[in-house]
């Protein structure tokens, strides 16, 4: 599938370290620059623009944060044409901390937010938009959406926005390939001025299928990430995508290397991939952190207990 629109982006460090509370050395943060950079991929995002009066550098590693100078401190002396990407949480970012774009390394900057948070996101990505980013509005929890509230999302995103894109994000990796045909095709109705994206969740080992699907129907910026590390299940696999497109830009190899050297010794210190308890959550469209929470306890392969916990109690 080659289309030249179509950007990839990565979100390795940025969800992979909602596993270790963000907490990668520069070393391995470097050695993942260098990889995607070698490989041809589009933007890579290193972690959250947090404000440190709500979190404490104590508890999480500097990406919680993504300082202008740590991000320099990595791509120092790496010749490279990648984009550079933050993400905020609505009431998470305090906006005056951000330089305008001509003073900073960073590139883009996607907000994420819920439907009922549009109003909120719409002034924020306009704000940094206004100092010269890149923007993007990541609506999560989109399997949960009704069809109402989100036309009205779309047209508010679409007719008061200055985003560049307008992702669909399968935050519970409940979605199926119809559903996501589905949702493309009715963001493409309504977003006619800004590119559509995917952020896929691999708990059904769907990510991948699902954004090809997506593909299919008109998404340009796809979402990925190296060995499908992230939360939970995680992502969309990079490697698996790169190895689809059909653009001679791209170049696996490098990712190959990566995940040799930095992901199977990292595989054996974190655990995230497909494991039953996230296709459970996957399946019933549940949140993920109940999953997580099984996980870190000792009851951590008990999946029919698991399962039969959702289910409402029978009566008598």
């Amino acid at each position: 599938m080659y289309r030249e629109q179509i950007k990839v982006f990565d979100c390795t460090i940025r969800d992979g370290g909602l596993i270790n509370n963000h907490d990668f050395d520069d070393r391995f943060v470097r050695e993942v620059y260098k990889a995607l950079s070698a490989a041809g991929v589009d933007y890579m995002e290193f972690g959250y623009k947090n404000s440190r009066q709500l979190f404490s550098s104590k508890e999480f590693g500097k990406w919680k944060f993504c300082d202008d100078d740590d991000i320099s401190k990595i791509i120092e002396g790496i010749d490279s044409e990648m984009k550079i990407s933050v993400m905020v949480d609505i009431g998470r970012v305090n906006p005056d901390d951000v330089k305008p774009a001509k003073d900073s390394p960073v590139d883009m900057i996607r907000v994420a937010s819920y439907v009922k948070d549009i109003d909120k996101a719409i002034a924020l990505v306009n704000e940094f938009a206004e100092k010269g980013y890149e923007t993007t509005v990541n609506v999560m929890a989109i399997s949960r959406v009704l069809d109402n509230e989100m036309n009205e999302a779309l047209h508010q995103l679409e007719e008061e926005s200055k985003a560049n894109v307008i992702y669909i994000v399968d935050s519970f990796g409940s979605l199926y390939q119809e559903t996501t045909e589905y949702l493309v095709k009715k963001f493409k109705q309504i977003i006619k001025t800004k590119e559509v994206g995917i952020h896929g969740h691999n708990n059904q080992q769907l990510a991948f299928s699902n954004t090809i699907e997506a593909i299919i129907h008109g998404a340009n910026f796809l979402d990925a990430t190296v060995f499908g590390i992230g939360r939970g299940a995680g992502n969309c696999p990079i490697e698996l995508l790169i190895g689809f497109l059909k653009n001679p830009k791209f170049d696996i190899r490098p990712l190959l290397d990566l995940i040799s050297r930095e992901f199977i010794p990292l595989r054996n210190q974190i655990e995230w991939g497909y494991i039953i308890p996230y296709a459970i959550t996957g399946m019933l469209d549940e949140h993920p952190r109940t999953a997580i929470a099984l996980r870190e306890g000792d009851k951590k392969e008990n999946y029919r207990e698991f399962y039969e916990s959702f289910m409402p109690a029978e009566l008598d």
